[in-house]
């Protein structure tokens, strides 16, 4: 059987859509229930042919109160914070000495919690081995969009949709697009046993 040109491409367009979107620094899950403690990842990718990732920095927003952290292997975490004891607020972290190649990505885990139902933007800081910086700071339509999260009162309820959710229906009918098409373009020569 021969797959039409134009399925082979809209399939191959849906499978690129999200290797694209992943060619960013992302705080995930991207969508969080508020003043909740949870497990939050970071992950930066090392993007620069011939360089390694050797030092990511975090500037995490007011409001975004980190708790602790998951161990690094390979790398040596510094905090700066204010206050001290239950008090103190973290207002920046650097893990510096790994070395990530390119096509990888530098995951850090970290439990923290929000103080209100809003937009969380970070600022990360990426340096290279060959001493290049990049600042995950920008808007969302930039090459370095800084990483955001969006703290709800509640999840799952009421007229709020997660983005796990929106992403699942795109697929489904992406997939039913494409299974139509296909059958179409067999032009109903099938034959029944």
């Amino acid at each position: 059987m021969r797959i039409p040109r134009a399925v082979a491409a809209a399939a191959a367009a849906a499978l690129a859509l999200p290797a694209v979107a992943s060619a960013h620094a992302v705080v995930s899950p991207d969508v969080v229930k508020s003043k909740t403690l949870q497990f939050f990842t970071l992950s930066v990718p090392t993007e620069k042919e011939n360089a390694t990732t050797t030092s990511i920095e975090l500037t995490p927003p007011s409001g975004f109160n980190i708790d602790s952290f998951q161990p690094s292997p390979g790398w040596k975490r510094s905090v700066q914070s204010t206050g001290s004891g239950d008090s103190a607020v973290v207002t920046k972290v650097r893990w510096t000495g790994g070395k990530v190649p390119t096509e990888e990505d530098s995951v850090f885990g970290l439990n923290a919690s929000t103080t209100g139902a809003k937009t969380y933007s970070f600022n990360v800081r990426q340096t290279y081995s060959s001493g290049e910086v990049v600042d995950w700071t920008g808007p969302e339509s930039s090459d370095t969009p800084a990483p955001t999260i969006e703290a709800e009162s509640s999840l799952g309820g009421g007229g709020s949709s997660s983005t796990l959710g929106i992403v699942a229906i795109a697929v489904g009918v992406v997939a039913l697009v494409l299974a139509v098409v296909a059958l179409l373009s067999r032009g109903g020569t099938r034959t029944l046993a």
